[in-house]
């Protein structure tokens, strides 16, 4: 029998019960693929992420992700929680960490701030797809439950991804934003189509001058109807709204904050800094806060 010290974190906020939970195991080398999705299940948050020792000189720290089905190569959320209770555990001082995910190996920086962290991860290679054609771009709408005016028309639907794909989906106003029932059977049968578990739905209609964007996110073909708020989705966010001119920069560097959860009670922020060249979108990082829900032990 092993004893597995496993914590439960909100990411994305200061205050327990909002933001995105994930489940973190600390020790979880030795553990099979099987054993970490039985683990995963039975947290049944959207993603646990599981800490192993480096298996080369190059990174400090390895990190696997498992939703309640399946692996994932990398999760924003689930990493910030992962590192706030690295951090806790090691008492570190603010510092720059490599660790190795599914899409490689990439710098997360530790950020101590009165005795407790922010965290803020590098994402992987930004990749834009080509806009969906007319037909797949009206039954994506249509799945989710939205009509044609109330999308944002300067924001084409399209893939965007910084390791971990996302459909982004631009509409008008919050208030729809917040009203949204997606049919989860018809997006689960479209993310196969266009090969993209997740749909972004964002809207720049805001009343906080610190906060740019709100956003909902739907990827039930991986089981997750709702994700609370999503790095994965943000991150790509910030190179789309650079990408298509949404916002103004200062052709090397644009930051900005997104809100993400109010529609289902766990709203969360996301820190999102683009780094630019030429203008045009070449890195993310995304970032936030965290809060230790409990910790606990398991026998297995």
């Amino acid at each position: 029998m092993r004893a597995l010290k496993i914590y439960q974190v909100d990411s994305f906020t200061t205050e327990k019960f909002k933001g995105n939970p994930a489940g973190v195991v600390v020790n979880a080398d030795g553990l099979t693929d099987q054993e970490m999705l039985y683990i995963a299940r039975e947290m049944n948050n959207s993603e646990t992420a599981f800490i192993f020792k480096p298996d080369g000189t190059d990174h400090e720290v390895k990190i696997r992700y498992f939703t309640p089905k399946t692996e994932v190569p990398v999760c924003g959320h689930a990493t910030i929680a992962a590192h706030y209770v690295r951090a806790i555990e090691r008492k570190l001082n603010s510092s720059t960490v490599f660790h190795k995910i599914g899409i490689g190996i990439l710098p997360v920086e530790i950020n101590k701030e009165n005795n407790d962290y922010s965290i803020m991860m590098t994402q992987g290679e930004i990749e834009f797809y080509p806009p969906f054609d007319r037909q797949v771009r009206d039954n994506i709408v249509n799945a989710i439950g939205l009509k044609a005016d109330e999308l944002d028309p300067r924001c084409p639907i399209q893939i965007v991804s910084t390791g971990h794909s996302k459909v982004m989906i631009g509409i008008k106003t919050r208030r729809k934003l917040n009203e949204l029932s997606p049919d989860m059977l018809a997006l689960t049968r479209l993310s196969k189509i266009v090969n993209c578990n997740g749909y972004f739905v964002f809207t720049m209609d805001s009343e906080q001058k610190d906060i740019l964007t709100h956003g909902r996110m739907f990827a039930p073909a991986i089981g997750i109807n709702e994700d609370p708020v999503t790095g994965n989705a943000n991150g790509p966010l910030g190179a789309y709204l650079v990408k298509h001119g949404l916002v103004k920069h200062n052709k090397s560097n644009f930051s900005f904050t997104g809100e993400q959860g109010y529609a289902i009670g766990r709203s969360g922020l996301v820190n999102v800094t683009v780094h630019l060249d030429n203008g045009e979108p070449e890195q993310v990082k995304i970032g936030g806060r965290a809060v230790i829900v409990f910790k606990t032990e398991i026998q297995i």
